[in-house]
């Protein structure tokens, strides 16, 4: 049976009702997510509006939920929308023709941002045991990849494989498009995958991820594609990353803020000499959205984020020396009795090299 979390949202949101039609925001209320659909939360559940392409599917798949399936009407739609003093809508996620139609019907409209975020911050069991095994499948996947990879293979080509492996052990889809990254191309943090062939001596690069019940898992191993003997600069900054990482595995606790947290990674690299080689925030949020709140960030967005229990984000220190090598070691974690938790466990994080 699908979860879903109406109520929680409509708890925070001080409103009568919540209307959305944003997809991850749709799979977050109903548990699923029809590609031309919408749901209307009060206090009576949730309605989910469709059309007869979903209709099937969403009966079965909502059976003794508190989400109620609908054929869509617009008229239907706007005259229950009008009962209401105020109703909440995703003012980032609701298109200027939607709003434009809302306010035309004489709906009052109030932003529910920061409801949707609040409600989506913090993760339940179940949106917990969805990530783990999205997890779970990336490290196996990943695994099942390493014995297959051969020199003059392309980027492209390993993705693709690596993108079929998660799908034939359970994946619903991407994360988001998968970087592999040879040599210097791994320079670039989110290089775009291309022809470049595998040659021995290349460091590879892969971050990456898949989907189960719309919720997402990140993982990015960094190694070597034979060893050269060339890359001793790349080894010591690979074991600076790997302690980094560590680090905040070790001494990350709840309470602390996303800025102190994104500090413990960013101040050990600053003492090995690669402070300026780190160009990104040590981690982001996950969940039906691969990056989402909270922000582990040296920013004041970071500042401002308290880190607590069931929070779901990254650990993905890097160091990046433009024309040369670039190295991140990313696990999916969580906090859990005011400790580091890591969905990750199946793949080493010690160098590897083939």
């Amino acid at each position: 049976m699908v979860k879903t979390n109406g109520k929680k949202l409509l708890e925070l949101s001080d409103c009568e009702a919540v209307y959305t039609s944003c997809l991850y925001q749709l799979r977050y209320l109903t548990g699923i997510e029809p590609e031309n659909g919408l749901a209307i939360v009060d206090k009576d559940g949730t309605t989910l509006y469709t059309d007869m392409r979903y209709m099937e599917a969403a009966e079965k798949l909502l059976k003794g939920t508190d989400v109620t399936p609908m054929l869509y009407k617009q008229e239907d739609v706007l005259k229950r929308l009008t009962a209401y003093n105020r109703v909440g809508i995703s003012f980032e996620q609701t298109t200027h023709s939607e709003y434009l139609a809302l306010e035309k019907a004489g709906i009052k409209l109030v932003d529910v941002d920061k409801a949707f975020e609040q409600a989506m911050i913090v993760k339940n069991e179940w949106e917990l045991s969805c990530i783990q095994r999205a997890c779970e499948i990336a490290e196996d996947a990943f695994s099942l990849l390493l014995p297959e990879i051969k020199e003059g293979m392309t980027e492209s080509e390993i993705a693709a494989l690596l993108e079929y492996k998660m799908r034939m052990l359970g994946a619903q889809g991407l994360a988001f498009e998968t970087i592999v990254a040879f040599g210097a191309h791994a320079a670039v943090p989110h290089h775009e995958t291309g022809l470049t062939k595998l040659c021995f001596g290349d460091e590879i690069l892969i971050d990456f991820g898949c989907r189960i019940n719309g919720y997402c898992s990140d993982i990015t191993r960094t190694f070597l594609f034979g060893d050269d003997g060339k890359h001793e600069e790349f080894k010591k900054a690979y074991q600076a990353v790997l302690t980094a990482h560590n680090l905040v595995k070790e001494q990350l606790r709840s309470g602390m803020n996303g800025k102190e947290g994104d500090g413990i990674a960013r101040e050990y690299l600053k003492s090995q000499g690669y402070g300026e080689l780190f160009t990104h925030s040590l981690g982001h949020g996950i969940g039906l959205n691969v990056h989402e709140s909270p922000f582990v960030t040296p920013t004041a967005r970071g500042e401002s984020c308290i880190l607590t229990d069931g929070m779901v984000f990254s650990d993905e220190p890097g160091v990046y020396k433009a024309g040369e090598y670039g190295i991140r070691i990313e696990d999916t974690v969580t906090l859990k009795d005011g400790k580091v938790k890591s969905f990750m466990g199946r793949t080493q994080r010690e160098l590897l090299i083939l």
